[in-house]
C-alpha cells in the first residue's frame, strides 16, 4: 500500500457512470435538470438525481432552487468541481495515448468488452 492511501471507498466520484459527463455538461455554466437530462439522454431521472445528489453532497456542485411558480433548480459546479477537469483531462489523455495496449491486454486474457 502506498503511504497516505486509504483502504477505504474511493475519496472522489469521477470513475463512476455519470459524474463526469454530468461535469462536463456543466462546464459552461448553470443548467437546470431538464437541460442536463437533454444531452444525458440516456439516464434516467432516478440516477440523474441520484447523481447530482452525490456531487452536491461531495461538493463538487450546488443545488439552487428559487422560489418562482413553477419552481426551478439550477445545477452548477463549485470550485472544488471545476479543479477536477485538469485530472480528468490528464487520464483522458493517459487512455488515448494507451488504448492499444488496454485493448490488447483484455484481449489476451478474454475480457474484451
Amino acid at each position: 500500500m502506498f503511504e497516505g492511501c486509504s483502504t477505504g471507498p474511493a475519496p472522489i466520484r469521477i470513475g463512476d457512470k455519470w459524474t463526469a459527463r454530468i461535469m462536463t455538461c456543466l462546464r459552461e455554466g448553470p443548467r437546470r435538470f431538464s437541460e442536463l437530462q437533454v444531452p444525458l439522454r440516456t439516464v434516467t431521472p432516478k440516477v440523474l438525481t441520484e447523481s447530482l445528489r452525490a456531487m452536491e453532497r461531495d461538493g463538487l456542485v450546488t443545488r439552487t432552487a428559487y422560489a418562482e411558480i413553477p419552481p426551478r433548480v439550477e445545477y452548477e459546479l463549485t470550485a472544488l468541481g471545476r479543479s477536477l477537469f485538469e485530472p480528468m483531462a490528464a487520464a483522458c489523455a493517459w487512455s488515448r495515448e494507451h488504448l492499444d495496449e488496454l485493448l490488447d491486454a483484455r484481449n489476451r486474457v478474454g475480457d474484451a468488452p
